[in-house]
């Protein structure tokens, strides 16, 4: 049973940082992309960024490059994101997501799902 578990949410105040992690287990994960959204309420869930468990290719939302970072640990079976400049408009619960298909940024491509992590930030 493939499971993904966030954790590292909590309370920041703007411009601090955090980093949340994915834990991952249930199968191998070559061939994977491993995703990071973020859903605030009364709003769609949002692609983060994303990268390839196998090579570490990276992806990015734009509004989001330069303050975040995705990272893997292979050994670990564990995703990062790190979350650095954090502004009241990054409060949201974070998930992270897997596909093998190759699909990027869309949420609905994505078959395996954590249970999310709360991010606020105060002003």
């Amino acid at each position: 049973q493939v499971q993904l578990v966030e954790s590292g949410g909590g309370l920041v105040q703007a411009g601090g940082s955090l980093r949340l992690s994915c834990s991952l287990s249930g199968t191998t994960f070559t061939g994977y992309l491993l995703g990071w959204f973020r859903q605030a309420p009364g709003k769609e869930r949002e692609f983060v960024a994303a990268i390839r468990w196998s090579e570490g290719r990276t992806y990015y939302a734009e509004s989001m490059e330069g303050r975040f970072t995705i990272s893997r640990d292979n050994a670990k079976n564990t995703v990062y994101l790190q979350m650095n400049s954090l502004e009241p408009e990054d409060t949201a619960v974070y998930y992270c997501a897997a596909n093998s298909r190759g699909y990027i940024y869309t949420a609905i491509e994505y078959y395996y799902w954590g249970q999310g992590t709360q991010v606020t930030v105060s002003s």
